[in-house]
């Protein structure tokens, strides 16, 4: 039992600003897709990649049919897209899609991740997938589409971190 209630652990996830990505695989003969926040680099050796989706959602059962998922991180300005994939389908919106290591992605993604499930780990409400990257692509000079309290948004400063900064992410992380 916890006494946090759903909705204010929601609002308090959304203050951590993430990027948007567009989930997809090929399952039964087509492409499907929808949007997430939840995705994080796991592994360099070997690479590997989470996603989180939801008990409800049709995508879970469709990527544990398929056993292989794409992640496409959304650049500034594809906000229809993250929206159509969210549920609110936009007809004027078409060939969104490019093929990259079998699997459909979001053409003109900032990065593409194709990975096949390594694992799948039950969280609550959620599936966690684990993939292991097969194929990656990514844009030269990339500007993220984030995610910020229910609100699509962009960087307005782009200054890069100190190296030293870097550093010690580096050695902290891997």
């Amino acid at each position: 039992m916890s006494d946090v209630e759903p909705r204010a652990f929601r609002d308090a996830c959304g203050a951590f600003a993430t990027g948007v990505n567009v989930i997809t695989t090929l399952c039964d003969g087509h492409d499907h897709g929808m949007t997430a926040n939840a995705f994080m680099s796991v592994s360099l050796d070997p690479p590997l990649i989470a996603i989180s989706i939801a008990e409800k959602a049709k995508m879970l059962g469709k990527i544990q049919r398929a056993g292989r998922f794409a992640v496409s991180v959304l650049a500034s300005g594809m906000d229809p897209i993250a929206w159509h994939f969210a549920g609110k389908p936009n007809d004027n919106l078409r060939n969104l899609f490019e093929t990259i290591g079998g699997l459909p992605v979001v053409r003109g993604a900032l990065a593409t991740f194709v990975a096949e499930v390594h694992d799948e780990i039950l969280a609550g409400d959620h599936t966690i997938f684990l993939g292991r990257v097969t194929t990656l692509a990514q844009a030269p000079e990339p500007q993220p589409l984030l995610f910020f309290k229910g609100k699509f948004g962009e960087i307005e400063d782009t200054r890069r971190a100190p190296a030293s900064m870097l550093q010690f992410e580096t050695e902290l992380m891997w």
